[in-house]
């Protein structure tokens, strides 16, 4: 049976947090718990999509974050940009790098998570591991810090795929759920955060006009 989607309830508007802006493109930092474009149910009009378009109408979509995943988005501000942007996603020629905090102590400095994922379609919107008809997500971990008292670790995770759900998915396969999930955290590890502890941290890529590399980061709020 499909899940059914809990209330919306996004974080009031106080503005854009725009870190880079210019003829062709922006960068905004979304906040966690916006939906990044519109969603179907009462109340998804508000979206991260919608409140850069009212400032910047010409705005389009390159790529999405989860709603309660947190970090850097851009957004082309014309069709060439939009076409060589979407391009650079598809080709997998952009470079991400997220924060999160996980459930238990990772053993190892630093892991590739090969494992190949498939909707899990009674369970929309949940994806999950299927070595038979999953398509290949790869992530690369990096174990930044651990933290006795709560036994959470803080990694560092470069996906080389965009699969829905990946990261979440993937941490969850090799029993280091991510703190706030309420897909896939069991009750007791999504009770220790208020909110989804996965941020876009960082995103690097080449300008679809000039060429030049173009790097932004930003930190968690966690």
């Amino acid at each position: 049976m499909t899940r059914t989607a809990p209330a919306y309830f996004p974080p009031p508007d106080t503005g854009l947090d725009v870190r880079h802006i210019d003829a062709d493109l922006l960068i905004v930092d979304k906040p966690s718990g916006l939906l990044s474009v519109p969603g179907r149910g009462p109340g998804m009009d508000d979206n991260l999509a919608s409140r850069v378009q009212a400032r910047y109408p010409e705005a389009l979509t390159v790529h999405r974050l989860d709603m309660d995943t947190s970090g850097l988005l851009v957004m082309a501000r014309n069709a060439a940009a939009h076409r060589a942007l979407g391009c650079q996603f598809e080709a997998r020629q952009v470079e991400k790098e997220y924060i999160a905090v996980v459930a238990g102590r990772v053993a190892e400095s630093e892991r590739r998570i090969d494992l190949p994922l498939i909707a899990d379609w009674p369970n929309r919107p949940r994806q999950m591991v299927d070595f038979v008809q999953g398509k290949p997500a790869l992530t690369h971990l990096a174990v930044l810090s651990y933290d006795a008292a709560s036994d959470t670790t803080r990694v560092c995770l470069m996906p080389e795929t965009g699969r829905s759900h990946q990261l979440r998915v993937h941490l969850q396969a090799i029993g280091h759920p991510i703190l706030g999930d309420d897909l896939y955290a069991p009750p007791e590890i999504l009770g220790q955060a208020s909110r989804l502890l996965l941020h876009a941290a960082a995103l690097a890529f080449r300008h679809p006009v000039s060429g030049d590399w173009l790097a932004m980061r930003s930190a968690p709020p966690f």
